[in-house]
Order: C-alpha cells, then sequence, then structure tokens
C-alpha cells in the first residue's frame, strides 16, 4: 500500500465514531429536553445530528491533533447540525417564495389559430 492510497478502513471506523459522537450528542439534547418530541423530529434531527458529525469528523482529524479536542469539536458540530439545517431549510424556502413573487406572471390571453 503507498502512502498515496487512503485508508478506507481506517476512514469507515472515523466515519462511524464520528456519527456515533453525533448520535449521542442528540440523544443527550432529546433527553434533557422538556418538549413533547415526535418521532419524525427525533429522526430528522438525530440524522442531520450523525451526518454532520461524520463529515466534520473526516474532515477535522488532519487539522485538530488532540484527541479530545476533536471528539468535542465532532460533538459540538452534531449537537448544533439540526438548527443549522432548520435555519437553511427556512432560508430556501423564503428564497424561493421571493423569487416566485417577482418572477413574471403568465399570460392568460389565448393564442388566435391560423387558418
Amino acid at each position: 500500500m503507498s502512502a498515496a492510497e487512503p485508508d478506507m478502513a481506517g476512514l469507515a471506523k472515523d466515519g462511524i465514531i464520528s456519527g456515533i459522537l453525533g448520535g449521542a450528542a442528540m440523544c443527550a439534547r432529546i433527553l434533557l429536553s422538556d418538549e413533547p418530541l415526535s418521532l419524525a423530529w427525533i429522526v430528522r434531527r438525530g440524522a442531520a445530528a450523525m451526518i454532520t458529525a461524520a463529515i466534520v469528523g473526516l474532515l477535522a482529524q488532519d487539522y485538530i491533533t488532540s484527541k479530545g479536542a476533536l471528539y468535542a469539536s465532532i460533538g459540538a458540530a452534531g449537537a448544533v447540525a439540526p438548527e443549522i439545517m432548520e435555519y437553511l431549510i427556512k432560508y430556501v424556502r423564503a428564497r424561493g417564495e421571493k423569487e416566485i413573487k417577482h418572477a413574471p406572471k403568465p399570460t392568460t390571453k389565448k393564442r388566435r389559430r391560423s387558418k
């Protein structure tokens, strides 16, 4: 194995560990919440936390040398991922509605048929 080839088993292991850390951060938030939560809410936000934590874990491992700081950053990214996701969804919807308002109205005139 040359130095240029990535270690796929190591990457998969790191991604799984990061995803578990993000999911654990989201579970802690769910357990500490006083609000009634639906299963769809838990699944959607848990998936966002795990995916974000896995991506952050894979990207940050080359830049953060301390394992404790790396795990803390992964957990923090997983914990705030649902709010960022909700913000992005609201932003895209608002932007789309704004574009629709400024779009030209379709004409309703009937075309004359040529004989």
